[in-house]
């Protein structure tokens, strides 16, 4: 039992990121068939491609369900970036439902947010995420949060299930040792002298950041856990403002060079060989069929936020999710 888990035969409704938007969620579910216990009368299943929590106004009410459906048996899920940093705990935006150090900052950018405060309550959603998988395939198609990277997934095959979050710091502990070597820290210090303000403020653009992009490339160059959940990186050529804060790195677009015969399906917004298509109504996407994956129907749960940010998002590559 590894971090790479079988993806369940038959036809799929595959669902991306949700971000506590529990009642897009349910009115999505309700509308492909599904009754309250994840049953089709197709015999469909339902998968999970990750970050089900954070920015939207009901995290533990989206973790809840999807744990649910999975723990019943009719439906699959696996992790992604938001999940990791939860059970990591490292605070990001959006994360003020679980990390009281963020609930101020959060509460000022976000609606009204149900907070996860009972500790029973917390340790049942850390135990739940921590026990999913970062990948799922069959012969006909593989599912992963952000990169599917051939290298990558090798040595998450070798990890075993329920390792995400120890296998995660293991590798941030290798890369914090290289970072050491190259003075990442003290030269990130010497950055925020330069450069004191937040870097969540929309409205100050900073100057580029080399040590801060140096930080995060380390790390996608050594972890490979980061690379499936946040997917492959490199040097941006100016600041960009995505996910509430200014980036110097962004995502590759790494279906470009993607030649394997097996097609798949990728966070919120990739298919292959299905193109992505936006919904035609409210919070519901049309299924996206193709000639030899007629058994599959692809889904996104949708939002009017999601569907904002890709309006304006400058490349899909760029998004942060």
């Amino acid at each position: 039992m590894s971090l790479i888990q079988p993806l369940p035969p038959g036809p799929l409704d595959i669902v991306g990121d949700i971000h506590g938007e529990l009642s897009a969620l349910q009115d999505l579910v309700r509308h492909l068939g599904y009754d309250e216990d994840g049953r089709h009368p197709q015999s469909r299943t339902l998968v999970f491609v990750g970050d089900f929590v954070d920015r939207g106004p009901d995290s533990p009410g989206v973790v809840s369900l999807v744990q649910r459906l999975v723990e019943s048996g009719h439906a699959s899920a696996i992790a992604g970036n938001h999940e990791i940093n939860l059970l990591r705990h490292d605070p990001k935006d959006g994360a003020g439902w679980f990390f009281e150090e963020r609930v101020a900052s959060d509460t000022a950018k976000y609606s009204q947010f149900v907070r996860a405060t009972n500790t029973l309550q917390r340790a049942r959603i850390e135990a739940f995420l921590n026990s999913l998988p970062l990948g799922l395939e069959r012969e006909d198609l593989r599912v992963i949060h952000a990169a599917w990277h051939a290298p990558d997934i090798a040595k998450a095959r070798a990890m075993p299930l329920g390792s995400a979050r120890a296998e995660y710091d293991r590798w941030e502990q290798q890369a914090a040792q290289v970072a050491a070597q190259l003075r990442i820290a003290d030269r990130m210090a010497e950055e925020k002298n330069i450069w004191p303000h937040s870097l969540e403020d929309g409205e100050r653009c900073p100057p580029f950041l080399q040590a801060h992009c140096d930080n995060e490339l380390n790390k996608a160059l050594i972890n490979p856990l980061k690379v499936l959940t946040c997917g492959l990186e490199r040097q941006t050529p100016e600041p960009f403002f995505a996910g509430n804060k200014w980036r110097f790195v962004e995502r590759v677009a790494w279906w470009n060079n993607y030649s394997e015969a097996t097609p798949w399906w990728w966070g919120i917004t990739g298919a292959r060989p299905c193109p992505h298509k936006p919904p035609t109504k409210g919070c519901f996407a049309a299924s996206a069929l193709t000639p030899g994956m007629a058994s599959m129907a692809m889904c996104f749960a949708w939002t009017t936020r999601w569907a904002r940010a890709l309006r304006h998002a400058p490349s899909v590559a760029r998004m942060r999710t």
